[in-house]
């Protein structure tokens, strides 16, 4: 079936609106979404520094025979005890997660 005149007049423009905002975008070196990951490096080194400072002070504590409350305690007596690995570790996975973010916001696809 035939296709009218509007109808193809209609089509024509889009695909030209559509190359001419391509043309545009292309021509700007700026980021689509600027400050959009600014918030993915200071939430890594948090994380990661985090979980490093947890896994060191549950073992200082551990062989040194200092006790604090949550961490040094036996989970028998309410603390983590073993699961301190599991948290430091936890807090390590986490950061490195947030590292697949970074670059993420800057790109045009």
């Amino acid at each position: 079936m035939p296709e009218s005149k509007v109808r193809k007049e209609a089509a024509e423009k889009k695909k030209q609106a559509a190359k001419e905002a391509i043309a545009a975008g292309k021509k700007s070196n700026k980021p689509v979404n600027p400050g959009a990951g600014a918030w993915v490096l200071p939430t890594l080194l948090t994380l990661l520094v985090l979980g490093i400072l947890w896994l060191v002070v549950y073992y200082l504590t551990a062989s040194l025979g200092i006790y604090i409350p949550i961490i040094s305690a036996a989970a028998s007596e309410g603390g983590l005890g073993g699961w301190n690995v599991v948290v430091g570790m936890g807090f390590i996975a986490a950061a490195f997660i947030v590292a697949t973010q970074w670059g993420k916001h800057d790109r045009r696809d």
